[in-house]
Order: C-alpha cells, then sequence, then structure tokens
C-alpha cells in the first residue's frame, strides 16, 4: 500500500509538471510533450488522449525488449498521466503565459515537479511508465547510463514532434539535458527512502510480535 502511495502521488505531480509546462509552451516544452502538442494540434483529440496513446505503443515496445519493467502500475501510468493532464488543465488552475519573465519561474517549476514526480513514482517499484519502462530496459540492454538512454531517446522524439510542428524553443533542451539528471537523483533518493521505510515497518513489527508473545 505504501509503494502504491508514492506511485500515485510520483504520478500527480509528473502530471502536475507537465500541465504546468504546457501553460507556458511559447517558452518550449518536454520533448514528449512537444509531440503529443502536435499530434493534438494536427489530428485533435486532447493532449492527454495523445500521451495514453503513445504510451500504449510503448508498452507493447517495452514488453518485446524487457518485460520486467511491465506490471500493473506501468498500465495504470499509462492512463493516468494522460488523465491527470487532461483534468488539470481543464480545471485551469495553474498560472497562464505572461509572456514576460514570470515564465521563466513557472516553466522551471515544472521541469523540477516533473524530475521529483518521475523519480518518485518509479521507485514505488510497482511498474514504470511506459515511457520510462522503455528508457530503463534500453539502459539495461545497453548496459548504459539511463540519462544517457533518456537524452538520446527523448531527442529523437524532440526531431519528430519539431518536423510535426510541436512547440519547440529554448526551455525544450533545458528539460531534454537537465531534466535527466534530475530524474536520475530523484530515482535513487526515493528508492532509498521507499526502503528504509520497509525495513523501519519490518522491525516495528518483529519487536511487536515478540512483544505479544
Amino acid at each position: 500500500m505504501m509503494r502504491w502511495f508514492f506511485f500515485v502521488i510520483g504520478i500527480m505531480f509528473f502530471s502536475l509538471g507537465i500541465s504546468i509546462a504546457i501553460k507556458v509552451q511559447h517558452l518550449g516544452i518536454h520533448p514528449w510533450d512537444v509531440l503529443n502538442v502536435a499530434l493534438f494540434e494536427r489530428v485533435g483529440l486532447s493532449i492527454g488522449s495523445w500521451a495514453i496513446i503513445i504510451s500504449g505503443v510503448l508498452i507493447i515496445v517495452s514488453w518485446i525488449l524487457d518485460k520486467s519493467y511491465i506490471k500493473s502500475g506501468t498500465f495504470f501510468n499509462a492512463f493516468l498521466v494522460g488523465a491527470f493532464v487532461d483534468l488539470f488543465l481543464w480545471v485551469d488552475f495553474l498560472p497562464n503565459a505572461t509572456h514576460a519573465w514570470p515564465d521563466i519561474l513557472i516553466i522551471l517549476s515544472g521541469i523540477v515537479i516533473m524530475g521529483l514526480g518521475g523519480g518518485m513514482y518509479n521507485a514505488a517499484g510497482v511498474g514504470s511508465g511506459p515511457r520510462d519502462g522503455f528508457m530503463l530496459s534500453i539502459s539495461d540492454k545497453l548496459n548504459a547510463p539511463i540519462s544517457r538512454v533518456r537524452i538520446v531517446t527523448e531527442s529523437s522524439v524532440l526531431v519528430l514532434g519539431l518536423v510535426l510542428g510541436g512547440p519547440v524553443f529554448w526551455f525544450t533542451f533545458i528539460f531534454t539535458f537537465i531534466q535527466s539528471p534530475l530524474f536520475q537523483f530523484s530515482y535513487y533518493k526515493f528508492g532509498s527512502l521507499i526502503t528504509a521505510i520497509e525495513s523501519n515497518f519490518l522491525k516495528r513489527k518483529e519487536q511487536y510480535s515478540k512483544t505479544s508473545v
């Protein structure tokens, strides 16, 4: 239950970060979201719907590459991220673009929140997100650092989104080359935290069992 708590909270933060960035998309957004927004503008549906569709495709690819990253949480992630993004944008409580310097602070907060949320829900261990599982499986197969694999993968997605006319600007590249280390840092930190909490819980449970005998 505790791991699912971290998972859901992580997804909420991750989706919130995406939504914050989309509100100031003129500065550039995350490569995957460049693709989602481009498809939304060209084809229709919603940004969250395209996130769900692309996630479904990545789950299939990850299943072929390495099934170990496909768990029940992966399928929940595929739906919840897109659903939360659409919800946050629909409720419209986030700050709108001012086309002035405050927008820089807004998008920086989105980058940080996405990094923390992404690391948190992956560290929960109930199933990596479709995009993260895809990149983690490649990292394992090639024995390459997670940050390097993310940069290469997201750069490729960025090119596709740019060709389709997605919103690409300076902060798109900040997402690509800075958020990856943030994700890796938070992934290991939250993983250690969850392990420590579980270890402490087991110790307390053992002590209780001994005293109750």
